[in-house]
């Protein structure tokens, strides 16, 4: 099994920015896929960025050229979502996937995000 733990959310003014940060624990040796997706009030769970094994990356539309995923080169097992320029409706609770090759994948706890004035 993968344990997930989330960090980094918060509160935030508009223009700003936080990086998010998931720990991967446990059965971690075939994870192939580390997805952060967010969830606002009312609207369905979206895909925001996602970074395979081999280190290929995808982003959402909306968040192409703000937000920024990428891996911990020294702790392979930590993924981060550095988010620059932050809007309003970006506002959501942000949660981290893996998914594994041989077993089942696993979903954190969520972070929330909060960009207001």
């Amino acid at each position: 099994q993968v344990q997930l733990v989330e960090s980094g959310g918060g509160l935030v003014q508009p223009g700003g920015a936080l990086r998010l940060s998931c720990a991967a624990f446990g059965s971690i040796f075939d994870i192939n896929f580390t997805g952060w997706y967010r969830q606002a009030p009312g609207k369905q769970r979206e895909l925001v960025a996602a970074i395979t094994s081999g280190g290929t990356t995808n982003y959402a539309d909306s968040v192409k050229g703000r937000f920024t995923i990428s891996r911990d080169n020294a702790k392979n097992t930590v993924v981060y979502l550095q988010m620059n320029s932050l809007k309003p409706e970006d506002t959501a609770v942000y949660y981290c996937n893996v998914r594994r090759q041989w077993g089942n994948g696993a979903w954190g706890q969520g972070t929330q995000v909060t960009v207001s004035s």
